[in-house]
């Protein structure tokens, strides 16, 4: 391989991988071997999947081409680089192609940040499903493998948010021969090495990360992942049929599939699909250090491809001046996929990777000193492991954090204090700063630790997700108490105080999340009232597929000791929620003045310091709710625009939901 080109050469075509068939005939080749299809715009970046995989493919000797965000409504676009010598790689892209389009509330999205310009519409809904049939039909009988998060989160039945019902597996839907899921590296080169080898798809169902459909007439075949020492048995999930209609069975095959996510000790899970078994294998083991390196020290360009005529992807932007330093999370919260895709354990960069893709960074022109982010899923938890790894390989404990922090995990802050110093002192950076956000129970073990990100690391403003303050809602979701948040702020105010610095958190909370009624947010809002917290924006929670408070919303019950939950399902009661996080907002006091009123709590009403709302209402309350009035009233233009399959609100029709 052809050694990498300066970061300060300009962006040409020749230090990406082809996306086009001239592109790759300028390489001189006349065929490639794998045909990678994502939902994103190729971005050159080891954040990016189409980039992280396709460069570790090239990197094995594998010619990789790569088809983003291609016209999907027939077959021509995947014909374009004639057919591939092994396979097809689907993905939707870095998100679920359902959350990248459509809020919480259902809405299409104006903006697409893994598209140039922020446009929308350059993917399909079920992108892994349209995407897997358009290859089948540009080439039959050439194998495709689908992953990234929409295939890994849909590798069993799971219920589906915006269609309201419980869809089988995505190996059903897309009729792809192999899903990989979760981090794709290892699964992937060796599913390639197998068929360069002249052996068929099917001869790649032993791999660890990989979920398969038997034909009617296969059998189970024999397995053994685990040594003696462990249980290689395998695990039957309650079927599609039977979770269809059935909640109690959906929340059954939902505890099963989470106890089974160490690699070290995951047993294989079947689940019946009508006249199909759907095999679920053990999920691939953790990369260690050097593993990590060999991927992040790639050639990538950090770049968009030139394609794009320097129009702005914001995905990109936003991460373009970041580091990755690790994977993976063992929070556990209930509402987040990243354990479910990325792992438990935590890999990380070695320092010296680290260092070395700075240096190189600063080397770049446009770089201006300035490193937005150095962190992972949570910047905090950098080379934080169990301290008895005989232990770890045993434990099915779904979060090494909650109800209490375990004994047993190192929670050594040293290795991300020594790596930020020595981040911060190379030449040409001039700030570095923590956005990915960090584990609050965690850094408030560490006084120096607080102490270095008061000081060095927070510019002004600090990520923090305590998400709730209901005692039931945290417990639901797997998150500490209030007074952990209360013990941190202090902590960190404090050490901003030493610092000279004036500076703030911004706690991130979730509305209409499993448990949480008006009576929770209430509490809430008295909280935020209470500390001066004004929430700009609110996180509404979204039911991704296969996640624990997703099973919670769907069935009423806690997977996990199958009490019943409270949920929120209603528009109506979903705006309530928002309303009452939000409810210095004037053009929100009629909703949060019926929510207290029929909670009992009119002391929240009026002009005392605890109050949420004044008694009357303001101005700019009365008209949002004369303009509220006159829509549902209509007129002429309203109605003439319904006629014409307008929408109410104007602009076109809301899109259908599958």
């Amino acid at each position: 391989m052809a050694a990498p080109a300066s970061p300060c050469s300009p962006p040409t075509t020749d230090r990406f991988l082809p996306t086009t068939l001239a592109e790759m005939q300028a390489r001189g080749w006349h065929e490639v071997d794998v045909v990678f299809v994502t939902g994103d715009a190729y971005v050159d970046h080891p954040s990016f999947a189409m980039a992280l995989l396709g460069r570790v493919l090239e990197a094995e000797g594998f010619k990789v081409a790569i088809l983003p965000q291609p016209a999907w409504h027939d077959a021509s676009a995947f014909r374009q680089f004639g057919r591939p010598r092994l396979c097809f790689a689907v993905s939707a892209g870095n998100m679920d192609s359902m959350i990248n389009h459509y809020t919480a509330n259902k809405k299409r999205r104006n903006d697409d940040a893994y598209s140039p310009g922020g446009r929308i519409e350059q993917r399909p809904d079920r992108a892994t499903n349209v995407y897997a049939q358009r290859c089948r039909e540009a080439f039959p009988g050439v194998p495709v493998v689908a992953g990234g998060v929409e295939a890994s989160l849909r590798r069993v039945a799971h219920f589906d948010y915006w269609s309201e019902t419980v869809r089988p597996s995505i190996l059903v839907t897309s009729k792809a021969d192999l899903v990989g899921f979760g981090m794709g590296e290892r699964v992937l080169v060796e599913i390639c090495r197998r068929l360069a080898a002249g052996k068929a798809i099917a001869d790649c169902r032993d791999l660890r990360g990989v979920a398969y459909l038997l034909g009617q007439k296969e059998t189970l075949p024999a397995h053994e992942w685990h040594d003696a020492a462990c249980d290689n048995q395998t695990i039957e999930l309650p079927g599609f049929e039977a979770i269809v209609a059935d909640k109690v069975a959906f929340a059954t095959a939902t505890r099963l599939l989470h106890h089974e996510t160490n690699p070290q000790n995951g047993r294989r899970l079947i689940q019946r699909h009508g006249d199909r078994l759907l095999v679920v294998n053990p999920p691939s083991l953790a990369l260690d250090e050097r593993g990590m390196d060999r991927i992040y020290d790639l050639p990538f360009t950090r770049q968009p491809h030139p394609r794009y005529h320097g129009a702005e992807i914001p995905a990109h932007t936003m991460i373009k001046d970041s580091v990755t330093t690790m994977r993976g999370c063992f929070g556990g919260c209930t509402f987040c996929s990243i354990t479910m895709h990325q792992g438990r354990a935590i890999q990380s960069r070695s320092q010296q990777s680290i260092l070395k893709e700075v240096r190189a960074m600063t080397q770049d022109p446009d770089f201006k000193g300035h490193l937005s982010d150095v962190g992972g899923p949570t910047a905090n938890m950098y080379q934080m492991r169990c301290s008895r790894p005989e232990i770890e390989a045993r434990c099915r404990r779904l979060s090494c954090v909650h109800p209490t922090v375990c004994k047993l995990l190192g929670v050594d802050h040293g290795p991300t204090r020594q790596l930020l110093q020595k981040v911060r002192e190379l030449p040409g950076v001039k700030s570095v700063r923590v956005a990915s956000g960090i584990r609050m129970d965690l850094a408030r073990l560490d006084d120096r630790y607080l102490e270095d990100m008061a000081r060095h690391h927070v510019g002004g403003q600090l990520k923090v997700a305590p998400e709730h303050t209901s005692e039931t809602v945290l417990n639901l979701m797997k998150k500490p108490a209030t007074s952990t948040f209360d013990e941190f702020a202090a902590k960190f105010a404090a050490a901003s105080q030493r610092a000279g610095k004036e500076q703030y958190l911004i706690p991130y909370f979730i509305a209409s999340h499993p448990g949480s009624g008006v009576r929770e947010m209430i509490e809430l809002a008295v909280f935020l009232k209470a500390r001066g917290y004004r929430p700009r924006q609110v996180q509404d929670f979204i039911p991704a597929p296969m996640d624990i408070a997703t099973c919670m919303y769907h069935t009423g019950l806690d997977p996990m000791t199958m009490q019943p939950v409270e949920t929120v399902k209603k528009l109506k009661d979903r705006e309530t929620q928002r309303a009452l996080m939000q409810f210095f907002k004037p053009e929100n006091w009629f909703v949060v003045h019926k929510a207290l009123s029929e909670a009992g709590r009119k002391d929240l009403i009026g002009a005392g310091p605890e109050c949420l709302i004044p008694a009357n209402p303001p101005k700019e309350a009365l008209a949002a709710r004369r303009d509220d009035a006159r829509r549902s009233a209509g007129d002429a233009t309203y109605v003439h625009a319904k006629d014409a399959g307008v929408s109410s609100r104007g602009g076109p029709p809301r899109p259908k939901r599958r």
